[in-house]
């Protein structure tokens, strides 16, 4: 599971902090979504599963390239593509 903490970093599985950056569509089950590494480190990219949530406090259910699950807050770092703008990659 991820949480965004007070310093603005999403915790993801296993520890690793993440840069998050909020959203300004309205991302959609099927769309992409990106969170800068941190530190150099290789941005996380999955697709999202499900978005959890009231409108305005949205959260999303994410099956990482890394193979694993969890739930993600956007924020400061964090980037969604929608579905039809990922053709051809």
């Amino acid at each position: 599971m991820a949480t965004l903490g007070r310093s603005g970093l999403m915790a993801a599985k296993g520890g690793e902090k993440v840069a998050t950056n909020s959203a300004k569509a309205s991302p959609r089950a099927g769309d992409w979504i990106k969170a800068r590494g941190v530190h150099g480190q290789a941005p996380h990219r999955g697709e999202i599963l499900e978005v959890l949530g009231r409108e305005g406090h949205e959260h999303y259910r994410v099956r990482w390239d890394e193979e694993h699950e969890s739930i993600a807050y956007p924020a400061d770092g964090v980037t969604v593509t929608p579905r039809t703008s990922r053709r051809g990659s």
